[in-house]
């Protein structure tokens, strides 16, 4: 069996772990390297398809953008999230929210995959074949504008150790910027926040964590004036530790938090941030 890795950041190497499982050679497609618009780009890796017997990816935007549109043209079914691979065909995905695990078995003679990168370890990427993208034919269907990233000095979220996220309970931008930045630069952490708080306009729409938003699972999980709503839980039960800080004691997010801390958090933040 020969899969085809689509290499996309950081998460790659997590992706690397799946692929390797799945049995026989892999090698390794950047795309970096490829047409930025989805039409473009899963034209290529459809040209690329007859010589692999799976393609895989790590569950970033960019895949799930592509990765749909060349099962469609392959004519295949996706099997999208896995976080388990029992065997070459048979894997394990969550569903409903995460509330359930469910095993497929794949009856397609090309498998394609997107992988959740945090249920798999990192695997170091020295030694697999990357092979050049072919020439391809742009269909014209979009054309691309231009592209604004955010810089940061704080980790990158989907694989940052620490992340410190925060929820409406914040009440303003100024707040929530005043508060949880201090307190995650004392951590070395990088910043998420719920769904509400992304509304609201408290930050940006990349911080989201949750079943819409970036599914993360780092060491330490601190959620501040988050309720724990069972999408925003989707997102981040899987961390290691968690920590919640909430004014109401019968918030879900003390459900799943190893470590719960009512109070104010207008006042137990700063006295934390302090004390660290």
């Amino acid at each position: 069996m020969t899969t085809l890795l689509l290499a996309d950041g950081e998460t790659t190497a997590h992706a690397l772990t799946a692929a390797l499982k799945l049995g026989g050679e892999v090698h390794m497609l950047r795309l970096a390297d490829c047409p930025p618009l989805a039409e473009p780009l899963a034209d290529l890796i459809v040209a690329l398809a007859p010589a692999y017997d799976a393609i895989v990816a790590p569950a970033t935007s960019t895949a799930k953008n592509v990765l749909p549109r060349v099962a469609a043209l392959l004519d295949v079914m996706q099997v999208s999230e896995v976080i388990e691979v029992v065997s070459p065909d048979i894997f394990r995905r969550p569903t409903y929210a995460g509330n359930a695990i469910e095993t497929v078995q794949s009856g397609d003679g090309r498998k394609v995959i997107t992988v959740r990168a945090s249920a798999f370890a990192a695997t170091q990427l020295d030694g697999i074949a990357v092979i050049a993208p072919p020439p391809s034919a742009d269909p014209g269907l979009s054309r691309f504008v231009s592209e604004a990233a955010e810089k940061s000095d704080r980790p990158e979220l989907g694989s940052a150790k620490i992340v410190v996220s925060g929820g409406r309970a914040f009440g303003s931008k100024e707040q929530f910027d005043a508060l949880l930045v201090p307190l995650a630069a004392k951590l070395n952490a990088a910043i998420g926040a719920s769904r509400a708080a992304v509304d609201a306009g408290y930050a940006a729409n990349d911080l989201q964590v949750g079943q819409t938003g970036k599914i993360v699972a780092p060491d330490l999980y601190i959620a501040v004036g988050i309720s724990g709503a069972i999408q925003h839980l989707a997102g981040m039960k899987e961390s290691k530790v968690i920590v919640a800080i909430n004014s109401d004691p019968s918030a879900p997010i003390f459900g799943v938090a190893d470590f719960g801390l009512v109070g104010d958090l207008f006042t137990i933040v700063p006295e934390l941030t302090e004390k660290l």
